[in-house]
């Protein structure tokens, strides 16, 4: 099973991308017009791929045969994953043959990572995690048939802002030779190739790696990587710079520090106590302080670039596993996960979440899942009940709400 159709939320559709698509302006894309009659929702893309200048034939070639795939929608709805805690993920995703076969890989490669890391400045550890977690480096990437998981998608109206630019940006990539749609395949949101790009983030960062005049991002590894560092350097990747350091915290400190939303110099962690595991800290950078599971759990440092990583994947979770490995390919130990309070079921979450929504908090989608915004709400109850303000929710915080 391709893993980024168990383990994976939506990436953002970039500014960059809603910007590259001619004819449909950003509140456009926001009301994209989507349900009703399947078959009248395809006519409708025709009539707009026509409106923006593609002949009847090319338009007629390109959907013939489209449908509506019911397993999308049931992907699109499967999400429990992210239920676990960091330190389960990790482990289950960070086996030792998967980093042994990322160091054969970056040994295997090593031109392509040289000329990744001289051209956009990506280091190798960080796309051999994507390679490794997108699609076990290439062995699993999906049979989802792409136009098909596109057009069901953005038909569906749950997130048409994204889905339907995409079907256009797929027509472009048919009318330059490099997708068939009828034959290629991907993750059931449409993403394609070793590391898992959507249509648009192929023309704005496709690289014709191996020099053959297309970009093959299911076939050609140099294409994919170079594809993918490309694109994290268009996010805002910075050459030179760190991205995740693993630190130690003390027993008692202002854990309301702790979290995305606050950003310090390490001269200032370190006055509250907070030190790296490891040697020195790795650069003069404003980082946050990040506790996945309270502050006796693990514990790191995420530097600038360490964000860019939420323009590739939406989900804390992921994130901070994919840097983590990241640092574990280029050498790092093992991270200490310490001796955490247990945390919450699903069920539990899910009451939480209720719980916090009553009382004011924007917590998102009920989902059982501890995402941003409900690590924000759990923050300001522990604050308000005198509770350690760490962002991690407790049976404890359950019970006193």
């Amino acid at each position: 099973m391709l893993l980024r159709d168990v383990f994976r939320p939506l990436k953002r559709l970039s500014l960059a991308a809603a910007l590259a698509l001619p004819a449909l302006s950003l509140p456009a894309l926001a009301s994209a017009q989507c349900g009703g009659s399947f078959s009248s929702f395809v006519n409708g893309v025709a009539a707009e791929a026509r409106q923006m200048g593609y002949d009847q034939n090319t338009v007629a070639n390109f959907l013939s045969g489209v449908r509506q795939d019911g397993a999308v929608l049931k992907a699109d709805r499967a999400q429990g994953v992210f239920q676990m805690d960091f330190t389960s993920f990790a482990r289950r995703l960070i086996s030792n043959n998967r980093l042994q076969t990322g160091l054969s890989k970056a040994r295997q490669h090593e031109a392509i990572f040289a000329k990744m890391q001289r051209d956009y400045g990506i280091p190798p550890g960080v796309l051999l995690a994507f390679w490794a977690f997108e699609t076990d480096y290439g062995a699993f990437q999906g049979d989802f048939n792409t136009l098909n998981a596109l057009v069901t998608l953005a038909h569906d109206c749950r997130r048409p802002e994204l889905f339907r630019p995409q079907i256009f940006a797929a027509l472009k990539l048919y009318t330059m030779g490099d997708f068939n749609p009828r034959t290629t395949t991907g993750a059931w949101a449409g993403e394609i190739g070793m590391v898992q790009m959507l249509p648009q983030d192929i023309l704005d960062n496709g690289v014709d790696g191996d020099g053959d005049g297309h970009v093959r991002l299911k076939t050609s590894p140099a294409d994919a990587l170079l594809s993918g560092a490309k694109m994290l350097r268009h996010m805002g990747w910075q050459a030179g710079q760190p991205w995740l350091q693993e630190v130690r915290v003390p027993a008692e400190m202002d854990w309301s520090k702790a979290g995305l939303q606050t950003r310090l110099s390490p001269a200032e962690w370190q006055r509250m106590g907070v030190q790296p595991r490891s040697g020195a800290w790795q650069a003069n950078l404003p980082a946050s302080l990040i506790l996945p599971q309270g502050r006796k759990g693990p514990a790191f440092v995420g530097y600038p670039n360490f964000n860019v990583y939420f323009e590739w994947n939406q989900s804390f979770t992921y994130v901070l596993t994919a840097a983590y490995f990241a640092n574990r390919l280029g050498g790092a130990p093992v991270f200490d996960a310490g001796n955490p309070e247990p945390g919450l079921n699903g069920g539990q979450m899910k009451s939480l979440q209720k719980k916090l929504r009553s009382r004011g908090h924007d917590v998102g989608k009920i989902d059982g899942i501890l995402g941003a915004g409900t690590r924000t709400a759990v923050r300001a109850e522990q604050q308000r009940l005198g509770f350690p303000a760490d962002g991690w929710p407790t049976a404890a915080l359950l019970g006193n709400l």
